[in-house]
């Protein structure tokens, strides 16, 4: 079968075993156009952030080229929303994970910085004992 103008007729179902069987990226396209509103709310629901659930749309849609090819899909668009939450999901663990290294960061540079000040604070009394020892050393030189 190629793409005609009937293709709005067929199932979820059938136009990605059109998919498996011809690799036809048009048949994908297809389920784009219908889902698209889909996938970017329930991304929202998630993600909360209008440019990272465009990005999201995009990144399922493109991974759905190789899931066809992987899964046996009954339903379709169930399958989608959990697909679609699944990938929300990790991308805000990665988030999290982020933000943990970004506070463990912060953290030791934190402890780096004030053991940097307390060795600030050691040179100046160290500098003050040699310049009491050199105030001594004149007054003698002086006596």
């Amino acid at each position: 079968m190629t793409l005609t103008a009937d293709i709005k007729n067929l199932s979820d179902e059938q136009i990605i075993e059109h998919y498996k069987q011809t690799s036809d990226k048009n048949w994908v396209g297809e389920l784009y156009k219908r889902y698209t509103r889909f996938v970017f709310l329930v991304s929202m629901k998630y993600l909360k952030n209008e440019e990272r659930c465009q990005d999201a749309v995009m990144q399922i849609f493109e991974k759905l080229f190789t899931d066809f090819h992987k899964h046996q899909i009954e339903k379709f668009k169930p399958w989608l929303h959990t697909v679609t939450r699944n990938h929300c999901l990790i991308l805000l663990r990665k988030d999290q994970s982020l933000l943990q290294k970004e506070k463990k960061f912060q953290n030791e540079f934190d402890t780096f910085m004030e053991s940097e000040e307390e060795l600030h604070l050691d040179n100046n009394i160290d500098s003050d004992k040699h310049l009491n020892h050199l105030k001594e050393a004149i007054l003698q030189f002086l006596a």
